[in-house]
């Protein structure tokens, strides 16, 4: 890495653990095998190590499977990793817990993970409650705070 950042050597092959934290402005081109394993937010972060200067860069994505090039195209337009997690999410959705896909979380009971809406208003209230009542002491929120306790946050303070 050394070199690499030095401009020793002017080529570094490496897993994905340069994702995050590398800075080396020089880095020029990013080229990414089989990108269609990967979420579009890692590939944003990937992405994300090269063009670090003034100089011109590119990240070229390389997949031999072509029915996921539709997913691949948002890489083209979209430069916000937020909004990749969501196409990402929306695409692909959460993944299994326990069975051969991304991993993921369990099915909701409720709603579906891919409910954005749903879910951004469920934070909102939850906030909301906080603030009123911040160590779930009124009588309504009983049953709230004995499920919280139980699942191990025992003296949190939420506000």
């Amino acid at each position: 890495m050394h070199q690499f950042h030095t401009g020793e050597i002017d080529i570094l092959i490496a897993t994905t653990v340069i994702e995050v934290g590398i800075d080396i402005p020089n880095a020029t081109v990013m080229l990414v095998m089989n990108a269609d394993r990967f979420g579009l937010s890692q590939l944003h972060q990937l992405r994300g190590r090269v063009g670090r200067s003034n100089t011109q860069s590119y990240c070229i994505l390389v997949s031999e499977n072509i029915s996921i090039s539709p997913r691949l195209k948002f890489m083209e337009s979209i430069h916000d990793g937020f909004i990749l997690a969501e196409k990402d999410l929306e695409l692909r959705g959460p993944g299994d817990f326990f069975g051969t896909l991304q991993s993921g979380l369990p099915p909701l009971k409720i709603a579906s993970i891919t409910d954005l809406y749903l879910l951004e208003k469920a934070r909102f209230e939850a906030i909301k409650v906080l603030k009123e009542d911040p160590h779930l002491n009124r009588e309504h929120h009983y049953s709230l705070k004995k499920t919280i306790s139980h699942k191990g946050y025992q003296n949190t303070d939420w506000s």
